[in-house]
């Protein structure tokens, strides 16, 4: 994997998490911004169509041509390319299992509910019940958040003491709304994980430049 990877990403987005991981890994890539949630842009969100039909980020595209979409995905897959960097537990390992499970539940459980709150006229299209709609899935947003809190152990971390690309998509995904203050309510153990990634040095300015 000595060439580089393009990653299509944007700053405010689950992206970032990716950046992130590639930050740690070290590994070589270009970046190119895609603002796909700016209607104000849309020539900006068309970047990424090359990459990716549904016009969304993060969008991979790995040396060989191969195309990776989907945040869980790339952040598993690029823990799995690099195990030298140790984002993950390997395959036989006592915490592979909730691994997977959770960075899965972000994804479908939580990542996802933000296609319905971004524009509610995708499901509702009277206006009238646009407010409505997006309360209650910000609410369902923070109740997952606390469903997820009492089931895991963290450490240092929220599967122990090494860090890993969970940590890295958590601290992404729970800067959106309702935001942190509302995360740390309803996930107090998680709070401090995430207060702990936020403040790591190697990734303190990216969080800084990226999801400022």
């Amino acid at each position: 994997m000595a060439d580089r990877m393009q990653l299509y990403s944007a700053r405010g987005s689950g992206g970032v998490a990716v950046e992130a991981a590639l930050k740690l890994i070290g590994a070589p890539f270009d970046l190119t911004d895609a603002y796909t949630f700016n209607p104000a842009t849309p020539q900006s969100g068309d970047k990424v169509l090359a990459a990716n039909p549904m016009r969304q980020v993060p969008a991979l595209v790995l040396p060989s041509g191969e195309v990776l979409t989907e945040s869980a995905a790339i952040l598993v897959w690029l823990a799995e390319a690099y195990p030298e960097a140790r984002l993950a537990p390997a395959p036989g390992d006592p915490a592979r299992g909730q691994f997977l499970r959770w960075m899965s539940f972000v994804s479908s459980a939580i990542y996802s509910l933000y296609w319905v709150k971004d524009d509610p006229a995708r499901l509702v299209p009277d206006p009238a019940g646009h407010e409505a709609l997006v309360e209650r899935t910000l609410e369902r947003i923070a109740w997952c958040w606390g469903v997820m809190d009492g089931q895991v152990s963290p450490g240092r971390y929220i599967l122990g003491d090494d860090l890993t690309v969970l940590d890295l998509y958590v601290n992404v995904v729970s800067r959106f709304r309702p935001r942190r203050t509302r995360f740390y309510e309803v996930a107090p153990k998680m709070a401090e994980t995430v207060k702990r990634v936020d403040a790591d040095p190697r990734l303190a300015p990216l969080w800084a430049e990226r999801m400022g």
